[in-house]
C-alpha cells in the first residue's frame, strides 16, 4: 500500500509539472515588443487620388519601405472612394494608414495612434474652382448652383470650402446644391464639364490636374483659397509592433535626406514627412466644434475631447465618432 500511496505521488507530481508547462504557453504574448517575421502589414492611403493614379504615386513608398525593413512585408491598400475607407479604418482593417486629418482624429477612437505626418502644411487647405467662362465672380454667384465635393468626410476638400463658403454670405444649406462625387478627380472634372457651377478640391490634385491636363486645366481658374490647416497624419493601430512603427516613422521622416526619397515626394508632390503625436490633431477638433456651430451640426458636439479620453482607464472602449449628420 505504502508502494501504491509513493507511486499516486509521483504520478501527481509529474501531473502537477505539466500543468505548470501548459500554462506557460497559453500566457499573453505581448507581440508589440518586436516585429512578427514573415507577417504582411497593410499600409492604407485615404483616396486622395483614384486608385491607379494613388497606385502610381505610393507603390515606390511601399516597395522602399519592404527593401528597408527586412522580413517584414508592407502591401498598399487603396479604396474606391472615403465611404470605403473610413469604414476599414474604423474597423480596424489597416495596420497603417495615411488618413486625412478628419480621419485620423476620429482613428484615434478606434486604437490608432499618430506616428508622423505630411509636412507642407500650408498646401493643406480647400480651393473652389470655376470654369473661366463661368462668369462667377463672387461667392453670391453660387447662390441657386451646384458645388461639388469629393465626399462629407474630405476635410480640406469639403468641409474647409463649406465653412469658407458660409463664412462668405452663403448658406450653405439653402442657397446651393451640395454634391458629393467620390474623389478629387471628379469633383475638378464635374467644373470642367459645366455639371457644376464651382468644384471643392485642394492644393495637391488641383496641381497634378494642371500637369497631366494642362489644356483642360486652362479652361479652369483656383477662384477662392480657404485658410490652411494640419496636413494629412500617419497612423498605426496600437497593435502594431512599437519597434515597428518607431522605423516606419524613422523612414519616412527622412526620405527628403537621399536621392531616392527625394524623387518620391516631389512625385506626391511633398517637401517632407515630419514626427508628430496625437496632440498635433486637437486643432482639428476645434475646427470641427466651429464648423458645426457655423455650417451644420456634427456629433463633435456630443462627444467628449477624444485625446482626453484615450487616457481614462477605459481608453480602448468604443466612441461615436465624428460624422456630419446626413
Amino acid at each position: 500500500m505504502m508502494k501504491n500511496l509513493l507511486l499516486g505521488l509521483i504520478m501527481l507530481m509529474l501531473l502537477a509539472c505539466g500543468q505548470s508547462q501548459e500554462s506557460k504557453t497559453v500566457e499573453p504574448q505581448f507581440a508589440a515588443k518586436a516585429p512578427v517575421v514573415g507577417k504582411e502589414y497593410v499600409f492604407a492611403i485615404h483616396p486622395l487620388h483614384n486608385p491607379a493614379r494613388l497606385f502610381e504615386i505610393y507603390g515606390p513608398l511601399i516597395d522602399y519601405l519592404n527593401r528597408n525593413i527586412p522580413g517584414t512585408t508592407f502591401r498598399l491598400e487603396a479604396s474606391r472612394n472615403y465611404e470605403e475607407f473610413d469604414k476599414k479604418l474604423y474597423t480596424r482593417q489597416f495596420d497603417f494608414a495615411l488618413p486625412n486629418p478628419y480621419q485620423t482624429l476620429n482613428s484615434l477612437s478606434h486604437g490608432y495612434h499618430v506616428i508622423a505626418k505630411m509636412g507642407d502644411d500650408y498646401k493643406f487647405a480647400g480651393v473652389i474652382l470655376v470654369r473661366r467662362d463661368s462668369g462667377i465672380k463672387k461667392v453670391s454667384d453660387l447662390k441657386g448652383k451646384k458645388v461639388s465635393y469629393p465626399a462629407r468626410t474630405a476635410l480640406a476638400a469639403t468641409m474647409m470650402p463649406q465653412y469658407y463658403l458660409q463664412t462668405h454670405g452663403l448658406d450653405v444649406n439653402h442657397d446651393i446644391e451640395n454634391l458629393y462625387v467620390g474623389s478629387q478627380e471628379s469633383s475638378i472634372m464635374n467644373v470642367y464639364l459645366g455639371n457644376v457651377a464651382a468644384g471643392a478640391t485642394w492644393p495637391l490634385p488641383w496641381e497634378v490636374f494642371q500637369k497631366e491636363h494642362p489644356d483642360m486645366a486652362r479652361k479652369l481658374e483656383l477662384k477662392w483659397e480657404t485658410e490652411p490647416m494640419i496636413n494629412n497624419g500617419v497612423v498605426a493601430r496600437d497593435d502594431v509592433p512599437e519597434p515597428l512603427a518607431r522605423q516606419v516613422a524613422q523612414l519616412l521622416v527622412t526620405l527628403h535626406t537621399n536621392t531616392e526619397g527625394k524623387a518620391m515626394l516631389a512625385h506626391m508632390p511633398l517637401s517632407h514627412f515630419e514626427l508628430a503625436d496625437d496632440q498635433r490633431y486637437r486643432v482639428v477638433e476645434d475646427f470641427l466644434h466651429k464648423f458645426s456651430k457655423t455650417v451644420y451640426p456634427l456629433d463633435v458636439l456630443e462627444r467628449q475631447d477624444v485625446l482626453e479620453k484615450r487616457d481614462e482607464p477605459e481608453k480602448n472602449k468604443p466612441e461615436k465618432r465624428v460624422e456630419p449628420k446626413k
